[in-house]
């Protein structure tokens, strides 16, 4: 999305300049640094269940996808926040040892393979640093090495003992923990409801973005941002809302390109609306010479004034002319009767096309429904029309009507029979009705 900061000097901008900038490319421009840019993660829920957990680390406002990866990076970027290291001198292992266990992706010592420790050691440096190679797999990486140095180097580590501190605790609560994983421990019991918090939806600026996430949100931000690079629909969408919020207009130039500027075009006709004698010339003068910019409209106009140089030194150095001519201008553009274009070319506002007068319904009967064929006009169906008038016969208003034939006697008894039957088998409440 695009910075709330940015849109702001961005609406300034068009504002005080009154350019129309075309919205796509605005959006291109929002996606080329960072810094212009926000980026929204929203949780997917189904039956109202999460199926991805969101974690945000309230110390540096970093996203992760599980607990464990939240503690990890606290205890990797914060550990000093929380605990303090020392260590204190002890006994080196006792025995001659002649080769170690070293891994072969880190280089780290773990020691002899008899030495109690160094099945702890490499189940801890796999789950640690390479937990999504398969343990069989890492451990053939391990190599022995039987340099005196590297082995010198395992017994200075062994000679002093590690102990942990905690920090930002009270004081009848300071105690000292003996490895990493009772750190781990001790920081989901006593900070971890303070410093994770679980959220469905989080917002973070661009550059965070980019750093101190995890490593598959990046994947996704990357591949959103190559998306928008294509086609940048999403970020336009937004900067659309946000540029509409704070007042704003948008039009299309050649039916297909999205303008946004201070207003909307408003055609001007100068024979129906009552204007200045300047704002007059300054229309005439941009339709007869489309594409115009600024500098040729006041040389055009002002002639006998010298046109102002573009540099910061004579940006004020105007005449009475020219300010008028600027100040008409102005009014005509922040109106929509003028458009200045980003690249600076002027342009009126288009008369807009009349509107189709409707056509004329065709006749219909008293009590008869019309079905008008879609493009069929009214020189066709205007005969029918006719043609039908004069076949029907309406006893009131035609004197050569034909009235209809009596009933015969054999079809009134008939009728008669059916009532009686019909009365007859109706219960009594119902008679009269059905009689009358």
């Amino acid at each position: 999305m695009p910075d709330e900061k940015g849109v702001d000097s961005l609406v300034k901008q068009i504002k005080m300049t009154g350019r129309a900038y075309p919205l796509f490319d605005i959006g291109k421009l929002i996606l080329q640094k960072p810094e212009r840019q926000q980026v929204r993660f929203d949780v997917i829920k189904q039956d109202d269940k999460i199926i991805q957990r969101l974690f945000v680390c309230q110390l540096d406002d970093s996203l992760w996808l599980s607990e464990d990866a939240v503690v990890s990076h606290v205890l990797d970027k914060h550990f000093d926040t929380f605990y303090k290291a020392e260590r204190t001198a002890t006994e080196p292992p006792k025995g001659v040892y002649t080769f170690v266990g070293q891994c072969g992706m880190s280089g780290a010592i773990l020691g002899p393979p008899n030495y109690h420790d160094y099945q702890n050691k490499l189940r801890k440096l796999h789950q640690e640093r390479f937990a999504r190679m398969p343990f069989e797999m890492y451990k053939a990486r391990v190599k022995i090495v039987r340099d005196e140095e590297v082995v010198k180097k395992w017994l200075e580590e062994q000679s002093w003992k590690t102990e942990y501190v905690t920090l930002n605790v009270p004081e009848a609560e300071v105690i000292r923990l003996q490895t990493r994983d009772d750190v781990a421990k001790h920081f989901r019991q006593v900070h971890m409801a303070n410093i994770v918090k679980e959220v469905e939806s989080h917002v973070l600026s661009g550059p965070a973005s980019r750093q101190n996430l995890d490593p598959q949100l990046q994947r996704v931000v990357r591949i959103a941002w190559e998306e928008q690079q294509r086609f940048p629909l999403k970020v336009v969408n937004v900067l659309s809302q946000q540029f509409a919020s704070r007042g704003l207009q948008f039009f299309k130039v050649n039916k297909h390109i999205t303008h946004v500027a201070i207003a909307r075009p408003h055609h001007l006709d100068l024979q129906a609306t009552p204007v200045s004698e300047g704002v007059k010339k300054i229309v005439e003068f941009i339709e007869a010479n489309p594409k115009c910019t600024r500098r040729q409209l006041l040389s055009a106009i002002v002639p006998s004034a010298a046109t102002p140089a573009p540099d910061a030194a004579n940006k004020n150095e105007t005449t009475p002319e020219q300010n008028t001519v600027i100040a008409d201008l102005h009014w005509l553009v922040h109106q929509g009767h003028v458009i200045e274009f980003a690249n600076g070319t002027l342009e009126t506002a288009k008369k807009p096309n009349p509107r189709p007068e409707p056509k004329p319904r065709a006749k219909t009967l008293p009590g008869a429904t019309a079905t008008t064929p879609p493009n069929a006009s009214v020189e066709t169906i205007e005969p029918k029309v006719a043609e039908l008038e004069g076949s029907q016969p309406v006893a009131e208003t035609s004197p050569t009507a034909v009235a209809p034939e009596p009933f015969s006697e054999a079809e009134i008894a008939d009728l008669k029979e059916t009532a009686a039957e019909n009365l007859s088998s109706d219960d009594t409440a119902a008679a009269p009705e059905k009689a009358s």
